[in-house]
């Protein structure tokens, strides 16, 4: 009965604009605005500061592939030895 109630006055359009206007609900709204914007700068600073951290890394070598190719972990060590020589 009660969720009735609260739904038809939630689907009136003079409702709804009469609590949009009301200041603890604007002010809600603020609030989430900004924390989703902080939050989405926050994300973007991180990104930019990982993909810095691993372009100065240097590129990586994918173990996983050689072990796809079928060979085994003395063989890649065999092989950067040989390089390094």
């Amino acid at each position: 009965m009660l969720s009735r109630m609260l739904l038809s006055l939630l689907n009136n359009l003079r409702v709804v604009e009469k609590l949009a206007e009301s200041r603890p609900i604007r002010r809600a709204a603020q609030i989430t605005a900004y924390a989703i914007t902080k939050a989405q700068i926050v994300g973007r600073d991180a990104s930019q500061r990982a993909l810095v951290k691993d372009a100065a890394a240097g590129p990586r070598r994918d173990r996983s592939s050689a072990r796809r190719r079928g060979g085994s972990r003395q063989a890649t060590q065999e092989s950067r030895r040989d390089v390094r020589q």
